[in-house]
């Protein structure tokens, strides 16, 4: 006959003096498994006992079970540290311009716009939309590395009223269309908070854009 372990041994499993204490719920947690374990040994039936090499794996199941979730703990209270950190490095861009793909602000001074067509391409399109995502305006520009200095105005010159507009430029290719990127513009950081996926910048005009998507960074003109 196997050897069992009675309630006095199943107790002596309990966390040695000097390890790392569970937290409340851990510790509530471990009792309830080993009161469950010693009614277990007590009801067994005395013909047919439970081979010991039973409850050290169901022992090791338990203790398999608490490391997890003691790490999935440690995990989640780095991801906290983490997006803190997030938070602290970009409070340092408040009032400093930064670049990603989001809407301007024109208030009648022209944009400085710069982007690239895509490789292929003879000609560029540069499609201009309203802050509802409506198309406004188009003009024609070159291919490769642009820079394009928008007035405000839509293909006839007519000018547009102030707001917020977004860009992207269209790349041609034997008068077709072979690819639509959006073009980043600069924007003025008023406020940094923290949103689930990390720091988010609420920029000059009441956008918003995750700290994640920012291309580039300078000093406010």
């Amino acid at each position: 006959m196997s050897l069992i372990p009675d309630a006095a041994s199943a107790t002596s499993l309990a966390p040695a003096q000097g390890a790392a204490p569970l937290s409340a719920s851990g510790a509530s947690d471990f009792e309830m498994f080993l009161k469950m374990l010693t009614a277990q040994i007590r009801n067994q039936d005395p013909l047919e006992p439970m081979e010991s090499a039973d409850y050290a794996v169901q022992l090791a199941t338990f203790s398999g079970v608490e490391q997890q979730v003691k790490t999935n703990d440690l995990l989640a209270g780095l991801a906290a540290g983490l997006g803190q950190g997030g938070l602290g490095q970009a409070a340092g861009w408040v009032g400093r311009e930064v670049r990603a793909p989001l809407t301007a602000a024109f208030d009648g001074t022209p944009l400085a716009l710069e982007f690239e067509t895509r490789a292929g391409a003879d000609a560029g399109v540069l499609v201009v939309s309203d802050a509802e995502g409506r198309e406004v305006a188009r003009h024609d520009t070159g291919a490769g590395p642009q820079r394009f200095d928008w007035g405000g105005t839509d293909a006839q010159g007519a000018p547009l009223p102030l707001g917020r507009y977004g860009f992207a430029i269209v790349s041609r290719s034997g008068g077709e269309e072979i690819g639509r990127d959006v073009v980043e513009t600069y924007g003025l950081v008023r406020e940094v908070r923290l949103g689930a996926e990390g720091a988010v910048l609420r920029l000059d005009g009441g956008g918003e854009v995750p700290m994640a998507a920012v291309s580039a960074l300078r000093a406010a003109s």
